[in-house]
C-alpha cells in the first residue's frame, strides 16, 4: 500500500552504531555499499550541487519495515531537483528525498531481486514521508 492509504503511522527508529552492520547485511546485503549508498552521496551532491560534499550519515528503520539514511548535520539544505521544484530542506529531509531518488532508479536493476528490494523501500519511505514535518517539500523535491 502506497500514499499513507492505512490508517497506521509509520515511525522512524535511529539504528544505533553497533547495530548499523547487523541491520545493512540483513536488509540489503552486499548491494548496500556496492550500489545503494554510493547512489545516495552522489544524488546529494548532485541535488545540492556540491552543498553537500561528504560526512556521517545516520541511519533509520521505519516501522513498516522501510530504511533511510541521512546526514548527521545540522545544516539546512539548498535543493535543485530534476523536476525543477528547488527549495531548501532539513538534513534529515534531505536524506528522505535521495534514498527516494537512489531506491526509484536503482529500482530498474537488471537484477528483478534486487529492482523489487528497491522498490519496495521506495514505498515504504514514501509513506513514512507524510508523517515528516517537511512532507509538502519532499513530496514537491520527488514528485
Amino acid at each position: 500500500m502506497s500514499g499513507n492509504e492505512s490508517n497506521t503511522t509509520v515511525t522512524a527508529t535511529l539504528i544505533l552504531e553497533e547495530q548499523r552492520l547487523d541491520f545493512i547485511g540483513n536488509h540489503f546485503g552486499a548491494t548496500y555499499p556496492l550500489l545503494i549508498e554510493p547512489t545516495i552521496y552522489s544524488t546529494a551532491e548532485k541535488l545540492t550541487n556540491g552543498q553537500y560534499h561528504g560526512g556521517y550519515w545516520l541511519m533509520y528503520q521505519l516501522s513498516n519495515g522501510g530504511f533511510y539514511t541521512a546526514p548527521d548535520d545540522d545544516r539546512r539544505f539548498q535543493l535543485s531537483c530534476e523536476n525543477y521544484w528547488s527549495g531548501e530542506l532539513s538534513a534529515d529531509a534531505l536524506g528522505i528525498t535521495v534514498c527516494l531518488y537512489a531506491f526509484s532508479r536503482l529500482s530498474y536493476a537488471k537484477n528483478v531481486v534486487f529492482g523489487k528490494l528497491c522498490a519496495e523501500n521506495y514505498y515504504w519511505l514514501r509513506d513514512y514521508v507524510y508523517e515528516h514535518p517537511e512532507a509538502a517539500a519532499i513530496l514537491g523535491a520527488t514528485d
